[in-house]
């Protein structure tokens, strides 16, 4: 009887085994959902799977464990909307003049992405995927530029630049809209409690929701950006942290953590984890105090890098950057080549199997197949940054070599990264042949871009508010309203 039964629960294990085979396989041959997650000016020391020790992100971390670490992720400004440009478009900013943070006017049907842009969400719309985008936009706050008329089905979030955490009060100046309430589709939407909390909670019903269909979900926090906010009990949770600002920035990124890991645990209830290809990056460095700026440092660590938030050196654009996908990618890898955001829309149009053809045609690489091993090598021969029109520029080359002009240094640098990752030594003097071919790479690159349509958020008020100041009175006068006109010569 021993040996039946011993016989039998090999044989139960053996269908089990082959059935779980057979569940893997399925799951790897229809098509995944996509989750593209993303902090805004978060450090890339500032998760455990890049070497923090006094921040706890356990859920980036297994994530990270569960797929692939890329060494050298990066994306493609050290601002935050030209670089949700980049990713959202799949192709370089520069291309369509979006290279400066727009400013928030919802009355301004100009100050925003491109029309002509196809967004790679619209792309995975057309192929069957419900769209889903909440967080942070950045990319134009006019009608026009909602993310429901820019490829998603759905939408809750701001659509600004930055928001407060914990409040809305439509009696303030509406400025860069911190204030303004939040937005579910086309209608007004408020939040309780902690902001990136709540977008969390909307992001795991969003997969509640969707849990049938192929979706993909763009969950764009605007944690830790500013304004340096945090609940009370996860600022006491990092007491052994010295500095405030750190203290608080470190309980803003725990939370978003374990906001991330609410919507895992969503993916796992309904079976859909293993088929689900998940990728998180930052959208750049973390700011850093400089001369002059001393009030910038947000508490992120950009360590062993140089520089930060709007530097073309590794502290602006390389940032934490890892992809899960059970069903396909095995556990533990890490990625050496240079890669950037642009492969994030290539890769979700592949594996969904959109139409990659439309014009105008993206610029990233699928790195599925270097991914699992079918391809060998670096996906890019080089990756290429500007800023200012060209007066701030930068390119790296597949070995590490990086020839940068970067707005903090008076003229162009050479540097080797495999063996001087904070750039810290010059070798443009050594290697001057090195300096002009990558100069040459750059140069033919730049030569596709158009100059910036958008002017700095800063100078758009300050022009406006000119505008007015001049152009009120004036048209007072003409209209033939003396005291319209004396009160506001008096103001």
């Amino acid at each position: 009887m021993g040996i039946y039964k011993t016989f039998y629960t090999k044989l139960v294990a053996l269908f089990a085994c082959v059935f779980c085979g057979l569940e893997v396989c399925l799951a790897a041959t229809t098509k995944p959902n996509i989750i593209v997650i993303m902090a805004d000016d978060m450090g890339y020391a500032d998760a455990g799977f890049t070497g923090s020790q006094d921040i706890k992100t356990p859920n980036l971390d297994e994530i990270a464990a569960s797929g692939m670490v890329f060494k050298q992720g990066y994306v493609t400004h050290p601002y935050c909307g030209p670089s949700r440009a980049g990713l959202l478009s799949g192709r370089y900013q520069h291309r369509f003049g979006f290279e400066t943070n727009p400013a928030y006017d919802p009355g301004n049907s100009v100050i925003g992405i491109d029309p002509d842009e196809k967004l790679f969400p619209e792309r995975l719309k057309e192929a069957g995927y419900v769209t889903g985008c909440i967080g942070k936009w950045h990319l134009g706050a006019a009608e026009e530029f909602n993310p429901i008329n820019r490829g998603f089905n759905y939408f809750y979030g701001f659509l600004g630049g930055g928001h407060d955490y914990f409040r809305i009060d439509l009696t303030k100046a509406v400025k860069e809209g911190y204030l303004q309430g939040l937005i579910r589709n086309n209608q007004p939407a408020d939040f309780k409690g902690y902001l990136t909390t709540a977008l969390s909670g909307d992001a795991a019903e969003f997969v509640e929701t969707n849990k049938d269909n192929p979706f993909f979900l763009y969950l764009a926090y605007n944690a830790p950006h500013a304004p340096q906010q945090a609940p009370d009990e996860d600022v006491a949770r990092y007491a052994h942290i010295p500095d405030k600002k750190r203290r608080i920035y470190a309980a803003m990124v725990d939370v978003m953590d374990r906001g991330i890991g609410d919507v895992v645990a969503a993916l796992e209830k309904h079976g859909i984890r293993e088929n689900t290809l998940l990728f998180f990056l930052s959208d750049n460095g973390g700011p850093q105090s400089s001369p002059g700026k001393p009030t910038n440092w947000n508490g992120s660590s950009n360590t062993p890098f140089r520089g930060g938030k709007g530097n073309m050196y590794d502290g602006g654009v390389h940032v934490p950057f890892i992809l899960s996908w059970p069903a396909r990618i095995a556990r533990g890898q890490t990625f050496e080549a240079p890669v950037h955001a642009l492969d994030i829309a290539a890769t979700a149009v592949g594996v969904a199997g959109a139409d990659t053809s439309a014009e105008p045609i993206m610029e990233g690489v699928d790195l599925t197949p270097y991914l699992t091993g079918q391809k060998k090598g670096a996906p890019h021969d080089a990756l290429f940054w500007r800023g200012s029109d060209g007066r701030f520029w930068s390119v790296l080359d597949s070995n590490g070599t990086k020839h940068v002009q970067d707005k903090d240094s008076s003229s162009p640098q050479l540097f080797h990264l495999p063996n001087d990752i904070s750039e810290a030594h010059d070798v443009l003097d050594d290697f001057p042949d090195e300096a002009r071919e990558l100069y040459k790479k750059w140069s033919l690159w730049n030569k596709s871009n158009v100059p910036c349509r958008l002017l700095t958020y800063t100078y758009y008020h300050e022009i406006r508010d000119d505008f007015f100041r001049d152009a009120v009175p004036k048209a007072a006068k003409q209209s033939g309203f003396p005291s319209a006109t004396k009160s506001i010569d008096k103001k």
